[in-house]
């Protein structure tokens, strides 16, 4: 299901970036969209959600791990393959079709948000998405001993998300704090749910339709 434009904002974050593969268009299951509707009603007035990223093609996914994995190996030459691996991991999951471990994003059960004002402006919430950094993790900000006051506007912001998010149903990636889970593998384990309901999934086309139909 595509987002509808109200009351959540869409912003296709990779496909305005020009990422290879990336679709101009923020889509998820619907039990996604009807929870990401219930999270955003329960915004104070004068705050909306915006979508960076949803439904994520294959090749996408296998775009941002290469694309991570090979700009920590140029800072850091002294890690080997494995910490390499887990430190790219952190923010990206591995490029997998699996169904029995796909990628989070590649099952429409994923979704990127962040919040704004009323005229759409995004708010303070102390890093920038996708950025690949320890400030980056959700309860960064609730581990300082003290805050500067742009500090302590961006773990507001990040309660207020976390909070509202997860009233409605969704779990949240520890090390991103723009990444929530509904339905797939990581929301079955951070929440204790059991198995997930989503696999992957690939956009629903005429070819495939009439496939279906004619086969």
């Amino acid at each position: 299901m595509s987002l509808a434009p109200e009351p959540i904002k869409v912003f296709p974050a990779y496909a305005r970036l020009g990422i290879p593969g990336a679709v101009p268009e923020c889509f998820v299951r619907e039990g996604v969209y009807r929870a990401l509707l219930h999270a955003a009603r329960q915004l104070p007035d004068g705050t909306g959600m915006v979508v960076l990223d949803g439904w994520r093609p294959w090749r996408v996914q296998q775009y941002l791990f290469d694309t991570l994995h090979e700009a920590i190996h140029h800072h850091h030459p002294e890690l080997d393959d494995d910490e390499l691996m887990v430190r790219t991991r952190e923010f990206v999951s591995l490029p997998s079709r699996d169904p029995r471990a796909p990628s989070p994003h590649l099952t429409g059960g994923a979704v990127d948000v962040t919040l704004c004002d009323a005229d759409g402006m995004p708010l303070n919430m102390g890093t920038q998405f996708d950025e690949a950094l320890p400030a980056s993790h959700t309860d960064y900000f609730e581990t300082l001993a003290s805050l500067s006051s742009a500090q302590r506007q961006a773990r507001n912001n990040r309660r207020l998300l976390y909070h509202v998010m997860q009233k409605a149903g969704f779990t949240n990636l520890p090390s991103e704090w723009w990444h929530y889970d509904y339905g797939d593998q990581l929301w079955a384990h951070y929440s204790g749910g059991g198995a997930a309901r989503y696999g992957p999934a690939e956009l629903d086309t005429i070819e495939n339709r009439w496939r279906r139909q004619l086969g």
